[in-house]
């Protein structure tokens, strides 16, 4: 199992920007596929990018050109850098981790989650 701590979030203007970072612990080579999830108030949470083994990157369509995902195995973290950020972008931001087949986007091939961190965007 892979322990995951989110870190990074807080309050930005629109067009501001943060980074969001994941710090992974335990079996961590058994994650190939990392990925950030949101969930905004009263919606269901929702994919925002993943990021394979090899680099390869997925991205939801309203974050492409904006959003970019990142890995720094040396250091067992993800990153998530947000620029040119929306109020739409308000949400709890997650880290995940995979160690199974599936969509990229499918919640269901993520074993392992962090707890969450809050980014606002005021208007």
């Amino acid at each position: 199992q892979v322990q995951l701590a989110e870190s990074g979030g807080g309050l930005v203007e629109t067009g501001g920007s943060l980074r969001l970072s994941c710090t992974a612990s335990g079996r961590t080579s058994s994650s190939y596929l990392m990925g950030w999830f949101r969930q905004a108030p009263g919606k269901e949470r929702e994919f925002v990018a993943a990021i394979d083994r090899f680099d390869g990157t997925y991205y939801q369509d309203s974050v492409k050109g904006r959003f970019t995902i990142s890995r720094d195995n040396a250091k067992n973290t993800l990153y998530l850098q947000m620029n040119s950020l929306k109020p739409a972008d308000t949400a709890v931001y997650y880290c995940a981790a995979s160690s199974s087949g599936g969509l990229v986007s499918a919640q269901y091939r993520y074993n392992s989650w962090g707890q969450g961190t809050q980014v606002t965007v005021s208007s």
